[in-house]
């Protein structure tokens, strides 16, 4: 495996999906990180991120020196670059003329991490200090037009730093380079599959839990799924799954979820109807944030009302993945900033005096989706784009109420529809509506209409991290807004979003 480094970089998680992307499996880990600790993990190779920071500020994130005696292979990016040579004695300052962007890399020498790349080729800078002297031992192996020493590198210790970024599609081939230091460099096999994970994560399961029971929180979501289908291969009915219908969910969902897992699979489910409940909660309730901890809090009095009835629970499972750890981790002091707040990692747990199962929190999405492929899960669930936990509430911008609700689901199961028959849902990251709390004057059947406004979202992300709203076909959005307008009554007009992520968010609240 390959131990990388999170300085905060917002490409920190990049790199990895690019390593395990080569077959490489890898762990993410702060600063912070202990000698102990990394011998603990045994990584064949070390990659310390970028990072925001200037090596020479007060409170620029450091690691303990002594990783660079491990005896080990360090790749520094950028930031992590800066730092390496700064704790071996060389020196950064300020650069006269900040690099963002394109530039042309100009290979000086020949390198084990440039086989296969051409002398010239373009790359990803993103900096404002330089490197004006290395250490003793490195050499400079290639530089800029604005960066004299844009890569450096010490054969004998296999040190190598990159001034730009390789894991952006805009170093192409920055995969190259990142595929020369895995496996020519670092010694790596290709040893990283969802067959391999599947089954080193089911006997680890059965091995955890034993004869005991595990109570599991389902949405009906990917993560959840899958997680419930693992655990369901390790333990069979040692499994109880809580399904709660919250009255946020999209059209037929509770039943589609019932056929699917309690009828097909034979898994144990218990389903709870909350909807009174929770509608009840978030009457006259309009700021996101405030949806946000009603939902979460009404939820957990449910579902431990739900789990007290399950005699002999010693466990619960979530459907946490690694972006989830990360950012949660960061919240407790690690340098990348926090944007969500809603994760499930730490909330639940303590309250519950349960241990936790978190079989795919080392996962990304897209292996989440791969896993559920190996595991036979049904591809209508595989595929389903990401649905927050707030579920509609946080797409019904303002207030909350049944009669918003059903507006929304109808819209929804439209554009949902319309996406799928043109071939969009799988190559889209995301596309759900939002229902506006503002009205608009239109005209319909000669008469005039005071109705709803919807707006319609749909981005291609690789991660959630970054996302870019999509090019829709106009014809396929004039075909989604004249069917909502003329099937779901109380809205007569249809807008569509064309900001990214950042600086906007993917949803709406």
């Amino acid at each position: 495996m390959i131990l990388i480094i999170d300085f905060g970089s917002q490409f920190n998680q990049l790199i990895a999906r690019r390593v395990r992307e080569c077959g490489v499996y890898c762990n993410i880990e702060p600063p912070t990180v202990s000698l102990e600790r990394i011998r603990e993990l045994d990584p064949q190779g070390i990659v310390l991120s970028g990072g925001p920071s200037s090596i020479y500020a007060a409170d620029s994130p450091r690691m303990d020196p002594g990783v660079f005696d491990l005896g080990l292979p360090v790749l520094g990016i950028c930031y992590g670059m800066q730092f390496m040579v700064d704790t071996l004695g060389g020196e950064v300052r300020k650069s006269q003329k900040r690099e963002y962007g394109f530039a042309e890399l100009r290979i000086q020498h020949t390198d084990p991490l440039f086989k296969d790349v051409p002398d010239r080729n373009t790359v990803w800078m993103s900096h404002g200090d330089s490197i004006s002297r290395v250490p003793q031992g490195f050499a400079v192996t290639a530089d800029t037009e604005n960066t004299p020493v844009a890569a450096a590198a010490d054969y004998g210790r296999r040190f190598y730093g990159l001034q730009f970024h390789p894991e952006v599609v805009h170093t192409p081939k920055g995969k190259t380079m990142l595929r020369n230091f895995l496996f020519d460099v670092c010694g790596c096999k290709r040893n990283w599959t969802m067959k391999a994970f599947a089954r080193r994560a089911i006997a680890d399961i059965r091995r955890q839990v034993g004869d005991r029971k595990v109570i599991l929180g389902l949405s009906g979501g990917v993560d959840s799924s899958v997680t419930a289908m693992l655990i369901h291969r390790a333990i069979g009915h040692q499994l109880t799954c809580i399904f709660v219908d919250n009255g946020l969910l999209r059209m037929d969902e509770a039943r589609k979820l019932k056929k699917t897992f309690k009828d097909h699979l034979q898994i144990n489910i218990r389903f709870v109807n909350a909807r009174s409940l929770f509608l009840k909660a978030l009457a006259k309730v309009s700021e996101p944030e405030r949806k946000r901890k009603i939902i979460g809090k009404r939820f957990m009095e449910v579902f431990e009302a739900e789990a007290r009835k399950i005699e002999g629970a010693d466990f619960l499972a979530q459907g946490t993945l690694y972006p989830d750890v990360i950012e949660s981790r960061s919240a407790f002091g690690g340098p990348s900033a926090v944007i969500k707040s809603h994760h499930n990692v730490g909330g639940l747990p303590k309250r519950m005096k349960l241990k936790l199962i978190e079989p795919l929190q080392y996962l990304f999405k897209d292996e989440v989706r791969k896993l559920g492929k190996q595991l036979g899960l049904d591809p209508e669930l595989v595929w389903r784009q990401p649905f927050p936990g707030p579920g509609l509430a946080i797409r019904v911008i303002g207030e909350v109420s049944e009669r918003r609700l059903n507006i929304l689901r109808e819209v929804d199961h439209v554009l949902v529809e319309e996406i799928k028959a043109a071939g969009y849902y799988r190559k889209l990251w995301q596309s759900f509506a939002v229902l506006l709390p503002i009205k608009s004057v239109g005209i319909m059947g000669d008469s005039r209409t005071y109705e709803h406004i919807v707006a319609i979202r749909a981005v291609t992300s690789k991660d959630a991290m970054t996302a870019d709203w999509a090019r829709l076909p106009h014809d396929l959005l004039g075909r989604i807004s004249n069917r909502i307008i003329n099937e779901v009554r109380g809205v007569n007009r249809v807008v569509y979003d064309i900001s990214s992520k950042p600086p906007s968010t993917i949803e709406w609240e």
